[in-house]
């Protein structure tokens, strides 16, 4: 039964699994619908989207630069600064529904922060968990042509277009400038939100590094689902394992020639758009790679739970990659780059081991150091990786310090 003041207003661009946010989203709400809250969705309309009574409150979707004509670019390029359809949405959803509380993810780009004007405006205490730097980078990654870039800082926001950040577009960069600066002048998130939820302390420095208010972040890590905890361990297969999207400043091509050069099979498990450069070049440096495409649900826990271990050769600030903590779950060491949160997952020696980001020798060492280690040695650390993750990152830790968060704000 539902506690009076227990209701959630939980806040997303897409409502489907879409990546590590929506991920985040939608575990959050299964999370606290189990607990016995009141939980109603706010997103965008999409075919892919659950099934949720409060759909019809949705907003039109927008994926811009897939729509034809240019009047309807530009009515989406509008929507995309500011919302008014997002505004009379949540108006009603909030009029109906009375959450005690919101939780936002991504909005930008689709809902728009518009949305945090209505929240305040309403008296509702809102939260929003950062899964990328948007508020302080327009381009959301401060990665500017596959190099880390923090040109913006200060204020700066005119090199987004100077560097021309959004897909070495002009007219696209120049979107962000202009959205950035509106939600600046407007303070539509750094006056409206009552807290912002950081999963990595890296993203916590970094922000007020950036100049946001020490007093406004809450460290709060992400939780491994309990599925891979109590999952059975698999027999070791004979590849590591590396599962993401084909991009650049996910380091792909760094790992390919790491692994050729340490002699060890890699499997690849994703799709994006340097797929057929990866493949070209994994047959250049003659790397004995297998690229499975996407996978998902047990098809992953599957790859994950055999591989030697999982390869995150990050080149960007990742934030807390939650792949990290469900190769723990399954009793898989990793190995990371020094780069971003991830350190922040890897106990050097103890969990996994930490490479140099966008060095092909040192990623290569450390494949190298961990392939002697043998199967005893690689299993020895995926099981006190397992034990740090059940201690540190369960979805029990992540529950209770959201509703630590929420009783500060008022809510019981």
């Amino acid at each position: 039964m539902t506690r009076p003041g227990r209701r959630l207003l939980a806040i997303n661009n897409y409502h489907y699994r879409r990546g590590g946010a929506e991920a985040v989203f939608l575990d959050h709400m299964s999370m606290f619908s189990q607990a016995g809250w009141d939980v109603a969705p706010f997103a965008m309309q999409s075919e892919r989207n659950l099934a949720s009574p409060w759909s019809r409150y949705f907003v039109s979707e927008i994926e811009f630069g897939q729509q034809p004509g240019f009047l309807t670019k530009l009515n989406h390029a509008g929507k995309i600064i500011y919302s008014y359809e997002a505004q009379r949405g949540i108006a009603a959803l909030v009029e109906e529904f009375r959450p005690a509380i919101a939780h936002a993810h991504n909005v930008y780009h689709h809902l728009s922060p518009a949305i945090f004007r209505t929240l305040k405006a309403a008296g509702i205490p809102t939260v929003m968990t950062a899964h990328d730097l948007k508020i302080a980078c327009p381009a959301y990654k401060m990665l500017s042509h596959g190099q880390v870039c923090e040109k913006c800082r200060n204020g700066n926001i005119a090199q987004v277009v100077l560097n021309r950040c959004a897909k070495d577009s002009v007219a696209l960069s120049g979107l962000m400038l202009l959205e950035t600066a509106v939600h600046r002048a407007l303070g539509l998130y750094r006056n409206t939100l009552d807290r912002i939820v950081v999963p990595s302390r890296f993203y916590r420095d970094k922000l007020i590094e950036w100049g946001w208010p020490a007093e406004l972040l809450v460290y709060i890590p992400n939780f491994v689902d309990p599925a891979f905890l109590a999952g059975e361990r698999q027999s070791e297969g004979d590849y590591y394992l590396f599962a993401g999207r084909l991009a650049p400043e996910k380091g792909v091509k760094t790992l390919i020639r790491a692994a050729a050069q340490a002699r060890v099979r890699l499997v690849i498990a994703g799709t994006g758009p340097d797929e057929k450069e990866l493949r070209a070049l994994a047959e250049t440096v003659s790397a004995d790679i297998d690229f499975v495409g996407h996978v998902g649900g047990d098809r992953l826990q599957q790859l994950i739970g055999a591989a030697k271990a999982l390869v995150l050769p990050s080149e960007w600030y990742e934030n807390a990659p939650v792949s990290v903590l469900e190769a723990y779950g399954l009793g898989r060491p990793v190995i990371g780059t020094d780069i971003g949160g991830i350190p922040e997952l890897i106990e050097a020696e103890h969990t996994g081991l930490i490479a140099l980001p966008a060095n092909a020798d040192s990623l290569a060492t450390q494949l190298a150091r961990m392939e002697a280690m043998g199967a005893d040695g690689r299993s020895a650390l995926g099981r006190a990786g397992h034990g740090w993750v059940s201690e540190n990152f369960s979805a029990g830790t992540y529950q209770a310090r959201m509703l630590a968060l929420y009783a500060e704000l008022g809510v019981q």
